[in-house]
């Protein structure tokens, strides 16, 4: 089958007729449901919800009866309970169901100016589709699962998208150097049982395979601050490049405001076959301490040891750690802030660390969308795949990274948009890099992206628990 055939078969999972509506329905009060959340029907994002809602169906969080679905980050983590939920909703009578996806189909361009070498342009769709589910058992108990998919490495080949000073993997046993590796097709497959002791507290077991342990930040693919943007950071692999791990398994328990999470996991990054299941091997380990102090803040610090992380440095270990602060706001309909400000250092045995610090924002006011994001990495003559004996051993480079962009939602046909936008990134890395990227490069691309409508079901209140 032909990219471009695999693209128009993802494209057609987001027109089907009704996808979104509800099945099953039983007429309920106005405010509340069966698990006892009565939403916000004041906020402004809930103004002429439907209040129409099935039975004994748990509309919270993943992992507690007691907070909102808002909440859901990725993998295990948290998001701002302000923050916007672009999804569709489906429920039967004891299950309810979302769908989520997000396909930039663009043209990227790295070196607009002609400035250096390691430049790139191409055709492509980053893109990934995440279904999920669950349902209560009994009083206390809340089972769910969640599958995510991409057809990166379909649609641009093994060696992913041209991104310049991105770092990380491999392809045909060399190093992915100025380009973006792709996702694999199953990004995650996982399955969650949470127990609730009282509103205030709650444990959770979550396995995945693969499936994210509790390292960083909500990945960049579902920030509400760094989704509207279809590059990945440069410090990917400094904050959040264990998204996709071939066997995790974690365990955490929530009281009041505070959680705290424990994970063993599989160290090595994905191999170079972007279809298969690679071998788990539970050789790492993280711990995760989060808090939610009001409903527009998350905010995170954990650690982690990775073995082996890069297949083709067996040898090298890290120790990783992150610390990250999130910022939702709903101040009208569908009007939106929403910012992130990321840490990560990587440390090696007998080495410096290297650190990447990223602050990433947007606006939304309806259909409008502006974004934002500013980042600082520093990249070893290894991780650029440079000549020891031009640069020295052991130096690390400075990379500063600007970009801005916009989109205007050209469709908005029932619960699918499409949006036309674009965006500048704007490069300044250490002066010794000059001779191969030029001083200050600049690339551009310009994008239609296709993704689900805004959920009104975007506050709750947990009450009567």
């Amino acid at each position: 089958m032909s990219r471009y055939a695999i693209l128009l078969a993802l494209l057609a999972v987001f027109w089907v007729p009704g996808f979104a509506q509800h099945q099953h329905q039983h007429r309920m009060p106005a405010g509340s449901d069966s698990s006892g959340i009565s939403m916000d029907t004041s906020h402004p994002m809930n103004k002429g919800m439907d209040m129409d809602m099935p039975m004994d169906v748990p509309m919270t969080n993943a992992f507690s009866l007691n907070l909102p679905m808002s909440r859901n980050g990725s993998g295990t983590s948290w998001l701002p309970d302000d923050a916007p939920m672009y999804a569709y909703m489906l429920h039967s009578k004891k299950w309810m169901y979302m769908v989520h996806g997000n396909i930039f189909l663009r043209y990227n361009h790295q070196d607009l100016g002609k400035a250096g070498t390691r430049g790139g342009e191409k055709w492509d769709a980053p893109n990934m589709l995440m279904f999920m589910g669950q349902t209560k058992v009994g009083s206390k108990g809340l089972f769910h699962f969640n599958t995510m998919f991409s057809l990166d490495a379909a649609i641009a080949g093994g060696s992913g998208y041209p991104l310049l000073f991105q770092t990380g993997e491999s392809w045909k046993g060399k190093p992915l150097v100025d380009r973006q590796h792709p996702h694999d097709l199953f990004s995650e497959l996982s399955v969650s049982y949470s127990y609730s002791f009282s509103p205030k507290s709650d444990f959770f077991v979550y396995f995945g395979y693969p499936g994210e342990p509790a390292l960083g930040p909500v990945t960049y693919v579902h920030r509400p601050s760094g989704m509207d943007n279809p590059d990945a950071p440069l410090g990917h692999h400094w904050t959040d490049a264990t998204h996709i791990t071939f066997g995790v398994a974690t365990i955490g328990f929530r009281y009041g405001l505070f959680k705290l999470e424990a994970s063993s996991f599989t160290g090595q990054e994905p191999d170079e076959d972007r279809y298969n299941f690679d071998k788990p091997l539970f050789n790492s380990w993280s711990s995760r301490l989060s808090l939610n102090p009001t409903k527009n803040w998350a905010l995170q610090i954990s650690h982690g040891y990775i073995k082996s992380p890069e297949a083709l440095k067996p040898d090298e270990n890290i120790h990783r750690t992150t610390a990250s602060a999130m910022y939702s706001c709903a101040f009208r309909e569908e009007h939106f802030f929403n910012a992130t400000a990321v840490w990560g250092l990587n440390k090696q045995k007998d080495l410096d660390g290297s650190n990447d610090a990223q602050l990433e924002a947007s606006l939304r006011l309806k259909s409008f969308l502006a974004y934002f994001r500013y980042e600082w990495v520093q990249k070893s003559v290894e991780e650029l795949n440079l000549e020891p004996n031009t640069y020295g051993n052991n130096v690390q480079f400075p990379v500063n990274a600007t970009t801005i962009g916009a989109g205007y939602d050209l469709i908005h046909s029932g619960n699918v948009r499409v949006m036309g936008g674009g965006q500048l990134s704007w490069y300044h890395p250490d002066k010794q890099l000059s001779s191969l990227y030029g001083k200050n490069p600049l690339a551009g691309e310009v994008y239609l992206r296709f993704y689900p409508s805004l959920m009104k079901m975007h506050k709750m209140k947990m009450e009567n628990m």
